[in-house]
């Protein structure tokens, strides 16, 4: 038999469409798997090739025919879908079983989900509300809010592992609960980067401590400046942290060093990142940066002077803002002069070895006041602010011990502390603002010799 008695149609994709209604009996069938040996057929998908194996098995009524029918079917089937003998095989026992055949749907494993997307809103939420806790922290507020507080919503929750609570942090329905961070905004105010000083005082660090609070009202805010080089430090006091309040206190702080500023370099609080501080700089001269993204030491010389300094003197407690002008005539009588002319800092020697690591040692040799080691610079004249010399800061250092100064230090700050609990530090403060107030420009950099008693 001829395969020119089957209609053959090719369409515009040169794909080979078969008619084989004419193929009707079991003879035709073996006479064409006979004859088609050199040919190959190509299904093109799998539901078509299912479909049609099945309307075959239909229309031979393959149950009912004999061992040798069923191996004509079985040849046919298999030289048209090409699938092999033992798949053909198993399409025909599942159409003897279920007379159909189908594509097995596949279906992914898959753990169940223990937790509902709801439960998962509530994590979320008591993340958010609590800040995000650690672990253990987590599954303790979740026991609490059912067994001790009766929650039912929680009650899924309650039994949560830790490893759980992590897992589920990071899942997309976790995230999706969650809040979306505001995008930041750049701003193109100082330079980010390290300041390179060359050896030269006048780089300064600058950074804010905050004198606690009470009863929902801001305390006072300490601004602590310190030279990178000779570790030469100022620290005053404002009542507010706007700009308007801040740039005259910064004015008069930089009026307060010795030698002439030249580098500015702050972290990146709004405090100091504005027009109105960035004008002033540009006024003064002074190159405005700040600390880099990811570089967490860049301003560590002045952070760890907020402790060993400030909190160390000052404490932890809440100072109203109106004793800010009390505090800097504190700041500029007792506290500046003693930390620059009677309080000895280390000061690192560096080195670097064959693989380029920065070590740096602090040897007892190089324990020095900021004075000291001003004085120890070369050319140190050159440094010097216009109407500033060396006997003028020798006169002030020599006035008194280092003991006697931290003596009367010491019972200055008790005054002061006396002050800030009684009743009349407004009153104080008022008097000062009207008369003796040290923020301006007329403050002097340094307490005259005939102040100290």
């Amino acid at each position: 038999m001829s395969l020119n008695r089957y209609r053959f149609v090719y369409d515009w994709n040169m794909r080979l469409n078969m008619d084989d209604k004419r193929l009707r009996t079991l003879e035709q069938l073996k006479q064409f798997v006979a004859s088609s040996q050199g040919i190959e057929f190509n299904g093109l998908h799998l539901k078509e090739k299912y479909h049609w194996t099945e309307e075959v098995l239909k229309k031979f009524k393959y149950p009912r025919l004999k061992k040798a029918g069923k191996g004509v079917i079985r040849q046919y089937v298999q030289k048209v879908t090409g699938y092999s003998r033992a798949q053909v095989n198993r399409l025909i026992w599942r159409y003897q079983q279920s007379g159909k055949i189908k594509p097995t749907e596949y279906c992914r494993h898959r753990f169940p989900q223990k937790y509902t997307l709801s439960e998962v809103a509530l994590l979320a939420m008591t993340d958010e509300l609590h800040g995000w806790l650690s672990g253990p922290a987590t599954k303790k507020i979740l026991e609490r809010e059912y067994g001790v507080y009766g929650h039912n919503q929680f009650q899924n929750l309650a039994g949560i592992s830790v490893a759980q609570i992590y897992n589920l942090r990071q899942s997309k329905r976790y995230r999706g609960k969650r809040f979306t961070h505001t995008r930041p905004v750049s701003v193109r105010i100082g330079e980010r980067a390290k300041p390179e000083t060359q050896g030269q005082p006048g780089h300064i660090r600058i950074d804010t401590v905050h004198q606690g609070d009470h009863e929902r009202q801001k305390g006072v805010y300490h601004i602590n400046a310190v030279d990178e080089v000779t570790q030469w430090e100022i620290v005053a006091s404002v009542s507010r942290i706007a700009e308007y309040d801040l740039a005259p206190l910064l004015e008069n702080m930089l009026n307060q060093f010795p030698f002439q500023v030249r580098g500015f370099h702050s972290d990146n609080g709004s405090e100091y990142v504005n027009r109105i501080v960035a004008r002033l700089l540009n006024r003064l001269l002074i190159r405005f940066t700040r600390s880099r993204p990811r570089r967490s030491n860049d301003n560590g010389l002045v952070e760890s002077k907020n402790g060993a300094v400030i909190r160390k003197n000052l404490g932890y407690m809440y100072i109203p803002q109106s004793g800010a002008d009390l505090l800097n005539v504190y700041h500029r009588d007792n506290l500046n002069p003693y930390i620059n002319f009677h309080r000895p800092c280390f000061f690192p020697v560096v080195t670097i070895d064959e693989k380029g690591k920065v070590k740096k040692k602090y040897p007892y040799e190089k324990i020095k006041t900021p004075y000291e080691k001003l004085k120890s610079l070369p050319r140190v004249e050159t440094y010097l602010r216009p109407g500033i010399t060396l006997d003028q800061l020798d006169a002030v250092e020599n006035q008194m011990s280092d003991n006697k100064y931290a003596e009367r230090m010491v019972k200055a700050r008790s005054k002061l502390f006396k002050q800030t609990d009684s009743c009349s530090l407004v009153d104080e403060s008022n008097r000062l603002r009207s008369g003796s107030s040290c923020i301006g420009r007329d403050c002097p950099v340094l307490p005259h010799i005939s102040e100290l008693p």
